[in-house]
């Protein structure tokens, strides 16, 4: 189902999101279990999709309902244009998407295993090549009529730094998924009013989840899933619980992207908390149960009818 094709809510009036990260072509193998180092394994399938966080996250916000712009790069490659045409088909802008000479589209090669977890390597592409100028220049244009701004770490530092600090400087709200973790990355040195991570990657980053854990560091708010146990939300004002879903996952790959989609969509509707994180953990749940990233995400028709019948 498309976002024209949605019913009306009453007072519904979509967010602006501004996604700025990275497009992969995502090469899936489905194996028995994940090797072991230095193990030979066969696998029992291959597929081929679209994937990449940044995009993910795109196409999770744009399903949602939410007016949807992309930074990020591709190469002139094949998967590049086919991305491109993608990307427009899920109702996601492109006009700030570069096409780069000389270079391929990032590449994501996935191992997943009959539990639905997955190993993943990451050959960037065009990821690696877009520069802060670029993303600095577009956020001049978009951010001007944006309620949130999502940024990931798949795409270089220094590009992603010039975003926050972009939302900054413009006063828009900026959710940055610091994943993967770049142990280099200046916090404090920008203010950023989300951060949104696993509990691992919380714990490698911030140790405990606690309100004392964003002290210097420029955030405001800290996310954290936890899988099937209730989300949490740490701000200087305490630790709040939002309830998870339990399903039987078919696939993870893109729940974390999904999540993050969702939650920025939501919250640039201007939705309390609450109410962001728990649609955020609906679809996200709802994600694992098809394989693939964006081809497993729920439009906002069926998040909202399953929100209604899914009990924490």
């Amino acid at each position: 189902m498309s976002n024209s094709s949605m019913p009306s809510e009453l007072g519904f009036i979509p967010g602006r999101v501004v996604v700025v990260g990275s497009l992969n072509i995502d090469r899936f193998l489905r194996v028995a279990h994940l090797p072991r180092p230095g193990e030979t394994i066969f696998s029992t399938g291959a597929q081929q999709a679209f994937g990449g966080k940044g995009a993910n996250q795109a196409v999770a916000a744009a399903r949602f309902g939410a007016a949807v712009s992309l930074i990020g790069a591709v190469g002139v490659d094949a998967e590049g244009r086919i991305y491109r045409k993608h990307l427009v088909d899920e109702q996601v802008a492109i006009d700030w998407l570069a096409t780069l000479p000389d270079v391929a589209t990032g590449t994501a090669f996935i191992s997943v295993d009959a539990r639905g977890e997955n190993q993943i390597i990451v050959d960037r592409g065009a990821n690696g090549m877009l520069d802060a100028a670029h993303v600095t220049a577009a956020l001049a244009a978009l951010l001007p009529s944006t309620d949130v701004m999502l940024v990931g770490l798949e795409s270089p530092l220094d590009a992603a730094v010039a975003a926050l600090r972009a939302a900054e400087s413009a006063g828009v709200r900026s959710l940055l998924n610091p994943s993967p973790i770049a142990h280099d990355f200046p916090w404090g040195e920008v203010a950023i009013d989300t951060v949104i991570v696993n509990e691992h990657e919380c714990a490698e980053i911030f140790g405990a989840p606690e309100p004392a854990a964003l002290i210097g560091r420029g955030v405001r708010h800290l996310v954290v899933t936890r899988g099937a146990v209730p989300t949490l939300l740490v701000s200087v004002t305490g630790v709040q619980l939002v309830p998870a879903f339990s399903v039987e996952p078919r696939d993870t790959v893109g729940a974390g992207d999904t999540f993050a989609g969702v939650l920025a969509a939501r919250l640039a509707e201007s939705a309390e908390w609450g109410d962001a994180l728990w649609r955020a953990n609906v679809a996200a749940a709802m994600s694992t149960l098809a394989p693939g990233a964006q081809t497993a995400m729920p439009h906002r028709a069926d998040v909202l009818a399953a929100r209604r019948l899914l009990q924490p």
